[in-house]
């Protein structure tokens, strides 16, 4: 099942109003805090309205079962990069995204679990590259 999605990502840090967990990923030798969306209703709310990025903030996305997935940036105003990981936290893809484009991003791989959306570059910029492994992933079996 290809599950799609609008996603806005800003500043999980500073906006109180999306109440949603947090924790930080160890992904190499570098950290990026992030917002968790684990059900549905926050993973399609995503960050939407916000503005701002930190420099090390993202968000994570958990989906309870390994699955293709689309993203798409349809009214987000922010340069993304985005993650696709697998169940053990193993990156399968990574993409650059472009703000406001309508287009889906479709997962090569039916076994997403966790997805990744931080600043455009920062897995670049990290030295992250596909086959690495992030560290901190809640479990997969939370999510809704």
């Amino acid at each position: 099942m290809v599950t799609g999605f609008s996603f806005l990502l800003g500043s999980a840090i500073a906006d109180s109003k999306n109440n949603l967990p947090r924790t930080s990923l160890s992904i190499g030798a570098s950290q990026l805090d992030v917002a968790i969306a684990t059900d549905q209703s926050s993973r399609e709310q995503g960050l939407m309205k916000q503005k701002t990025l930190g420099t090390n903030e993202g968000m994570l996305f958990v989906f309870p079962t390994p699955q293709q997935v689309a993203f798409w940036m349809k009214d987000t105003s922010l340069p993304l990069s985005i993650a696709y990981l697998n169940a053990t936290g193993r990156i399968l893809e990574l993409h650059d995204l472009k703000p406001f484009d309508e287009h889906s991003l479709l997962s090569s791989s039916s076994a997403v679990v966790y997805v990744i959306e931080a600043p455009r570059g920062w897995f670049s910029e990290h030295q992250v590259l596909a086959g690495d492994v992030v560290k901190g992933l809640p479990a997969f079996s939370s999510a809704k």
